[in-house]
């Protein structure tokens, strides 16, 4: 396989789940021995915080995983996004109707919702904590873990065929 494949996790501001959801991909994929073959990246459909880093407690409850989100800092997804990624998973459906009201039509093909690939929960999205109880924070990890384990499954069988 010559060209990575371009994997874009996307949340409201880029500061709790989809932060979450590159780190805890990145070490799935690593652990899986896929991490050469993907980039990995996450972004915002707001402006809200761009350049700051991750949530503080999203941060602290993946330390407690043996994830580090401490080199990432939030940025807006681009109109470049949508040709240069492959797959744009957004956390929830508010968000990936704005991916599809943002995406030129020819790359709708790209944008999808990460908990399709969970198989441990019937969660069809990854509930925002920002304004919650802790374990929110909590519970966005058991299921970026189960979509991210999916997904990787999913690659798996991709890459082994190119």
């Amino acid at each position: 396989m010559t060209k990575k494949i371009a994997i874009l996790f996307i949340c409201m501001a880029n500061y709790c789940r989809s932060p979450t959801a590159e780190g805890v991909f990145r070490s799935r994929a690593a652990a899986a021995g896929l991490e050469p073959f993907l980039l990995i990246d996450s972004a915002a459909t707001s402006n809200y915080r761009i350049g700051s880093a991750p949530d503080p407690r999203s941060s602290e409850h993946a330390a407690r995983r043996g994830i580090d989100l401490s080199g990432q800092r939030a940025r807006q997804v681009t109109p470049a996004d949508f040709e240069n990624f492959d797959h744009i998973y957004a956390m929830d459906r508010h968000n990936l109707a704005m991916l599809e009201s943002a995406c030129p039509p020819r790359f709708h093909h790209k944008l999808g919702l990460l908990m399709d690939f969970a198989t441990r929960s019937d969660a069809d999205v990854v509930p925002d904590p920002y304004g919650g109880d802790i374990d929110g924070f909590e519970l966005v990890l058991d299921y970026i873990e189960d979509a991210s384990d999916g997904l990787i499954a999913s690659l798996r069988e991709r890459i082994a065929r190119d």
